[in-house]
């Protein structure tokens, strides 16, 4: 019971101690003039300003870090979907050495268009196909040639797709090379 006693005894002193190092911290707050007062309020604003400068800082700098590591990766999910792609292209070089099968060869390098086909649709990319009779849009076509057209109703149109253009997301990231009728 004894050491009950001195730890309350202990606690009191302490809660005494506080009250009287605030009572003091007030009447010095009493007794300061008014610009030591501005002057304190000043330093305080201060150090919360360059708390909150430096803590602005710090986030700036942590999503710039973010930014480059996407920018860096940015693009890895579509080359891992392209490593299949890659594998089987290595493999349809393999048997052209080994085999003079002109058929299945072609049958292996359709299957690996298809693949690849779908890994483009699958991000995103899609081919702008059946354009041949269509009127020529500069916006999604790049006239490289224009040609006497093979009737009327061709003048102005697409006559010949000379590279397949693709769009990513409605955007297009590049323009079909095209003949266009005159």
């Amino acid at each position: 019971m004894s050491e009950d006693i001195k730890d309350e005894k202990l606690e009191n002193t302490e809660e005494n101690l506080n009250q009287e190092e605030e009572t003091v911290e007030e009447t010095k707050e009493d007794n300061l003039t008014e610009e030591e007062k501005l002057k304190q309020e000043y330093d305080n604003l201060n150090d919360r300003f360059l708390r909150l400068y430096s803590e602005f800082d710090n986030f700036r700098r942590r999503t710039q870090k973010e930014k480059l590591e996407l920018y860096k990766t940015a693009g890895e999910d579509i080359f891992k979907s392209l490593l299949p792609v890659m594998d089987d292209f290595e493999r349809a070089k393999k048997s052209m050495d080994e085999s003079q099968d002109l058929e299945g060869l072609k049958t292996g390098v359709d299957l690996i268009y298809n693949k690849l086909l779908n890994v483009f649709k699958s991000n995103g990319a899609e081919p702008m196909d059946d354009i041949i009779g269509n009127e020529f849009d500069s916006e999604i076509h790049e006239a490289i040639t224009q040609v006497p057209a093979p009737s009327e109703d061709m003048k102005g149109k697409i006559v010949d797709v000379v590279e397949k253009g693709y769009t990513l997301k409605e955007k297009v990231i590049r323009y079909a090379k095209v003949v266009v009728g005159q």
